[in-house]
């Protein structure tokens, strides 16, 4: 109920973090964003405060961040975790390197490139993936909290 009106309002998503906070998402792309629907967002928000969760309205996904994420996305299964390999990975990339820099120095880049993009997936690691498509050459660091 807002004041004397009531309000109906499904949001696309509920996600629990590791933490316990409530996170409430809302996907609609900027451009269908009404005024009703940003005062429903912003009633969302409030309530959503108040019981302690977050709220995020999350609009289009602009390339190249789309297609670098859906590209990490065929990696995200655990079977492409191997430790030593991205214990190795978490040393090299300590400091900001190249991607293919750093893969080859912790071996044949065909064996270690698949087990590479599975900690970019879960954010060990953080390349930059709005600027442009994921390639030799973009800078890859340890995320910090990531795996020592």
């Amino acid at each position: 109920m807002d004041g004397e009106r009531e309000r109906g309002h499904t949001p696309d998503y509920f996600a629990r973090l590791l933490d316990g906070t409530g996170v409430v998402v809302d996907v609609r792309p900027e451009n269908l964003v009404d005024e009703a629907t940003a005062e429903v967002f912003a009633f969302t928000a409030r309530v959503c405060e108040e019981v302690g969760w977050q709220f995020r309205h999350v609009g289009d996904l602009h390339q190249p961040y789309r297609a670098n994420l859906r590209w990490l996305a065929r990696y995200r299964h655990r079977r492409r975790y191997r430790a030593p390999v991205v214990d190795r990975l978490s040393e090299i990339f300590a400091d900001p390197l190249p991607l293919l820099s750093g893969v080859e120095q912790v071996g044949d880049r065909l064996a270690v490139l698949p087990v590479l993009y599975h900690p970019l997936w879960r954010h060990e690691l953080t390349p930059d993936l709005t600027l442009a498509p994921l390639g030799t050459g973009t800078l890859v660091h340890l995320t910090s909290g990531g795996r020592p």
